[in-house]
């Protein structure tokens, strides 16, 4: 199966928390620093990004 997402639905799925983000993805949350974190998140799980 392919997974496709775009960069900036992904983006726009980040919850401001304290000094960093929020993101969940299928289930699975990560809190990360700095916004481009989403891009290898994303790759780690098999989607392919469209920009």
């Amino acid at each position: 199966m392919v997974k496709t997402a775009t960069f900036e639905a992904l983006l726009d799925s980040l919850q401001q928390d304290g000094d960093g983000y929020l993101f969940t993805l299928e289930g699975k949350q990560y809190r990360i620093s700095d916004r481009d974190e989403v891009r290898a998140i994303a790759e780690s799980h098999g989607y392919i990004l469209i920009y």
